[in-house]
């Protein structure tokens, strides 16, 4: 049986995830690394402030339970949606490799959108194409939004980086093991688990955000992972109105005020 874990919705025409991007004043920017040709989409105001970095979930990863796609750029973006209504001054959105690739041109092996989709090639490309927007000079700051397997990417970041002042995760699949048991689907052992370095993220604020009606990902991985990470006083979840995908957006602007500072032991 395959791993069947993805986001899939209609959208119009006329609502394709890159006419959204470039209509809202956003930059096309595409960007080699490992074999890949990754794609982003950026509005950079002043690069001596934070930057809100937003990843992807998994897109159109399967058609169906069984069929895989030939295509994963994500037919509904909820991560490009929540990274339009961002009000800051610099917003960078990493699609995750082979979303809006042109296969023509670049063919991208479909493992990369399945088994694959967390290994350390993809992990190692995705921190390449993140320094590339970071001002190392200025020692830029860097917030990580991550929305179901863009969640698990976020993790894998933060894990490796010491630029990261915040983590958010969205609807986030931050245990694919434990998930993909829970749905009796393929295990992933070509891929890095988000939870086996929930330890290495222990000291940065996060906060993890489940839908109350979301089926796909359950609220209990958040809470897994939280408890991964032993005694931090950093981390915390936030239940919300939603589905998987449905009511995100409609909150975001309200849900990016909340801030999750870490509490001194002795207090």
């Amino acid at each position: 049986m395959s791993s069947f874990l993805s986001s899939c919705s209609v959208m119009t025409a006329n609502q394709h995830p890159e006419t959204l991007a470039l209509n809202s004043g956003m930059k096309k920017t595409v960007f080699s690394a490992n074999g890949f040709v990754l794609t982003a989409y950026t509005r950079i105001a002043d690069k001596n402030q934070p930057i809100n970095v937003y990843i992807e979930g998994d897109g159109r990863a399967w058609l169906s339970r069984y069929e895989l796609s030939q295509d994963p750029t994500p037919v509904e973006a909820t991560g490009l949606k929540l990274a339009l209504l961002d009000p800051v001054e610099n917003v960078v959105y990493l699609a995750r490799p082979c979303q809006f690739n042109d296969f023509n041109q670049t063919p991208c092996d479909s493992s990369y959108w399945s088994d694959k989709r967390f290994s350390e090639k993809v992990i190692d490309a995705m921190n390449q194409e993140l320094d590339s927007f970071v001002n190392k000079t200025q020692g830029q700051a860097v917030n990580l939004i991550g929305y179901s397997g863009g969640a698990a990417v976020a993790v894998l970041l933060a894990a490796r980086r010491h630029d990261i002042k915040s983590l958010r995760t969205i609807a986030g699949n931050l245990d694919h093991v434990y998930l993909n048991a829970y749905h009796r689907v393929n295990a992933m052992p070509n891929s890095l688990n988000a939870i086996d370095v929930a330890y290495k993220i222990r000291d940065i604020p996060q906060l993890h955000f489940t839908g109350v009606h979301d089926k796909v990902v359950p609220m209990e991985i958040a809470l897994r992972f939280i408890d991964k990470q032993g005694d931090s006083n950093c981390a915390a979840s936030a239940q919300v109105i939603a589905s998987h995908q449905d009511g995100w957006a409609e909150q975001w602007r309200q849900l990016l005020e909340m801030s999750v500072p870490c509490k001194l032991n002795n207090l």
